[in-house]
């Protein structure tokens, strides 16, 4: 199993997921034209480093605006790390930085966890 690596556009986040820590990070505004097309890489790496390393996963999220389709892609990855947690004994935390100033993203974060077993950690940042 390889990391992963998307460099950030105008239209989409850095994304940064390194096998041998268990991590992976997401970071920045997404919107791409298709999001589906731009997260199904991610969604087949989390599902490789799940069969294959079966151990602790942290996700972090700092995501200052994300579209629709986009919160649709971050819910079935939370999906799929439910599903980790389920099989792994409970070894996913996922970590949403939010702008200290935004509310909004804080509420989203939660909106997104509710109904989830993970560890979920709210963080505040400011610019």
């Amino acid at each position: 199993m390889t990391d992963i690596t998307f460099t950030k556009t105008t239209t989409t986040p850095t994304v940064t997921g390194r096998v041998a820590d268990g991590f992976l990070e997401i970071i920045g505004e997404s919107y791409p034209e298709n999001s589906v097309e731009f997260y199904q890489p991610i969604f087949q790496w989390l599902r490789d480093f799940m069969d294959s390393q079966k151990r602790h996963l942290t996700v972090y999220f700092k995501m200052p605006y994300f579209n629709t389709s986009s919160s649709k892609c971050i819910l079935d990855i939370l999906d799929i790390l439910q599903s980790y947690h389920y099989t792994s004994g409970g070894a996913v935390e996922v970590t949403w930085w939010y702008d200290e100033s935004d509310e909004d993203m804080l509420e989203s974060g939660k909106e997104l966890s509710d109904g989830l077993d993970l560890k979920f950690l709210f963080m505040p940042y400011s610019d």
